[in-house]
């Protein structure tokens, strides 16, 4: 088992006063290789899980970690579970987990809050949880980096926000989306700003789920592949059952921490 990791003070005033934080270099390249090859496996799924671009081609796997034992064994890596627990307060548990490949002319995500979704739909009580992202590739500004408004957690949930019928993906993940409005993004952006948020494989991001954000069409041909981990303390649960496992928990089990080579073992 893995020394305790903490974050210093100024990571957490960080994530405390805009939103969110990046570690750099929190997975080693080998570590990035494992979970690369995994990724790219498990997107070649044939279930419903897996969203589709208009050519066919796979760009989302929703509930990555419950197909995969290399992606479960992420959840419980202690680069990932430490610093959680220490910015909750608390033990968590995965409310929702996700692979996502930016690919060359590929899908846009428009501006929303994950709370959203979670409390609107899964019935989760609190705007309490933490978005984490892993990057598989390097992020830059030139190969659609996500977009996130800083210090939007602040107003917890956004009121002006509702589902699109005319998204292209409504039949599949955007008809649970509830996108914020044109003239609330005007607002939130003229109040607080808005950033790209870039960083080297191997780094990951901690970003309060209630954080305004999106990511528009990636036009270079670099690929962006991230990996997603949503996860809630223990007693914010959700308390609907409306959408399928992939999409929302149905396991509160408390994420416990694993051994320092719990990636390194599939090497």
């Amino acid at each position: 088992m893995t020394d305790q990791i903490t974050l210093s003070d100024e990571a957490t005033a960080s994530y405390r006063e805009r939103g969110w934080v990046v570690l750099p270099d929190a997975f080693s390249a080998t570590e990035v290789d494992v979970l690369q090859t995994a990724a790219l496996e498990v997107l070649e799924r044939p279930g419903p899980e897996v969203g589709r671009e208009a050519d066919g081609s796979p760009h989302v796997c929703w509930g990555m970690h419950l197909f995969d034992e290399r992606l479960s064994a992420l959840v419980h890596h202690p680069a990932l579970v430490n610093p959680s627990q220490q910015l909750l307060d608390s033990d968590f548990f995965v409310h929702q987990s996700r692979i996502n490949m930016k690919q060359t002319n590929g899908s846009i995500v428009a501006w929303h809050q994950d709370f959203g979704t979670y409390h609107r739909v899964d019935g989760v009580p609190d705007p309490r949880g933490i978005m984490i992202a892993v990057f598989l590739d390097d992020v830059t500004h030139v190969n659609a980096p996500l977009l996130a408004v800083p210090g939007s957690h602040h107003e917890g949930l956004v009121s002006t926000a509702a589902i699109d019928p005319d998204a292209p993906d409504f039949e599949a993940v955007s008809k649970y989306r509830y996108d914020i409005t044109d003239y609330t993004m005007s607002r939130l952006v003229g109040d607080y700003g808005l950033e790209a948020i870039t960083g080297t494989a191997g780094s990951m991001l901690l970003m309060d789920m209630t954080v305004v954000h999106g990511s528009s069409v990636n036009i270079s041909p670099l690929r962006r592949l991230l990996l997603y981990i949503n996860v809630c303390p223990v007693d914010n649960r959700g308390e609907s059952y409306e959408r399928p496992e992939y999409y929302a928990a149905r396991d509160f089990s408390p994420v416990q921490p694993g051994a320092d080579d719990c990636l390194l073992q599939f090497a």
